[in-house]
């Protein structure tokens, strides 16, 4: 089976994009590690095809290219946190109404093509430090709210990584997580990495025993 990680930075992590670079092709992020945890049993191929400074319009302007072509069993998306950042930093971002509709639309083309793909769409987050000022987290909540009631509209399981940071933290501080509040550190990747695998794992082990 075909498991395909699509989003921005957080999901790129500097993957290697050289058929035969002398990088990870699936980057040194979440992907990696949960790529790492199969079974040779499971014969999962995984693909990472994450994009710095993607937001949903990024996404879905190169879905056909960088997805719907891979035929991928399984497509796990992270996206939201540029969607916001960029208008902050730039006055270029994605409108929360606006993210819904698009994500709407970039999942009903998906399931147009791919009608048996199993879809994971992952929960945006931001840690308060670094970039991260206390007016993002109200938006971030909102993207996140939008990306729940798509999964539970299209079938898909739904990954809480916010919710996850936000039980991290009485445990470690913020930076310990994501250095910038966005970004997250070698911790923060693991700890996404378990949480992707709790909620979405089974999907993989489903697929390859039959």
């Amino acid at each position: 089976m075909r498991l395909l990680f699509q989003g921005d930075s957080i999901t790129d992590c500097q993957r290697e994009r050289e058929v035969d670079g002398p990088g990870d092709p699936l980057g040194h992020g979440y992907p990696s590690r949960i790529a790492r945890s199969f079974t040779p049993e499971q014969d999962c191929e995984t693909l990472n095809r994450g994009i710095s400074g993607n937001r949903i319009v990024d996404l879905y302007a190169r879905w056909k290219i960088d997805t719907l072509i891979l035929k991928p069993d399984v497509i796990s998306i992270l996206a939201g946190v540029n969607d916001t950042w960029h208008e902050k930093k730039y006055g270029n971002g994605v409108e929360v109404d606006r993210y819904a509709q698009i994500y709407r639309l970039l999942l009903e083309w998906t399931l147009n093509v791919l009608p048996n793909v199993k879809l994971v769409l992952c929960e945006p987050f931001v840690l308060p430090c670094g970039k991260v000022t206390s007016e993002w987290r109200p938006e971030i909540d909102a993207r996140g709210e939008v990306v729940e009631k798509l999964a539970r509209d299209f079938g898909a399981i739904f990954v809480p990584f916010q919710s996850e940071f936000d039980k991290a933290l009485t445990q470690h501080p913020a930076d310990y997580w994501a250095a910038d509040g966005i970004h997250p550190t070698p911790s923060g990747h693991e700890l996404m990495a378990s949480c992707w695998l709790r909620h979405a794992g089974s999907l993989i082990a489903k697929k390859a025993v039959k």
